[in-house]
C-alpha cells in the first residue's frame, strides 16, 4: 500500500488555470513563416500536381490512339490480307493450278 500511495504522489496534476490569453501566445513562435520557404513549398506542391496531370492526360491521350491505329490497322488486314494470301499462293502454285488434270 506503501507503493501505491508513492505512485499517486508522482502522477503529474494540472494546477494552473489556462488562459484564452496564454494560449494565444503558444501559437505565435509557429506563426510565422518564412515566405521564401513557402514560396519554394508551393512551387514543389504546384509543379508536382502539374506533371501528374499532365502524365495522366498524356497516358489518356496515348490509350486513345493506340485504340484507334489498332482499329484501323486491323480493318486493313482484313480487307488486304486475303488478297496478299491469294496472289502469294497463285504465284508460288502457278497459274494453271487452277485448271483441273
Amino acid at each position: 500500500m506503501a507503493e501505491e500511495a508513492t505512485s499517486r504522489k508522482d502522477i503529474p496534476v494540472l494546477t494552473d488555470v489556462i488562459t484564452d490569453d496564454d494560449a494565444a501566445g503558444i501559437g505565435e513562435a509557429t506563426a510565422t513563416v518564412d515566405p521564401e520557404s513557402l514560396i519554394a513549398e508551393l512551387q514543389t506542391q504546384l509543379a508536382s500536381n502539374a506533371y501528374a496531370l499532365t502524365e495522366q492526360l498524356l497516358h489518356n491521350a496515348f490509350a486513345e490512339m493506340e485504340a484507334t491505329l489498332f482499329t484501323q490497322i486491323s480493318a486493313r488486314l482484313r480487307e488486304e490480307l486475303p488478297e496478299l494470301i491469294d496472289r502469294i499462293l497463285r504465284e508460288h502454285l502457278g497459274e494453271d493450278s487452277e485448271e483441273p488434270y
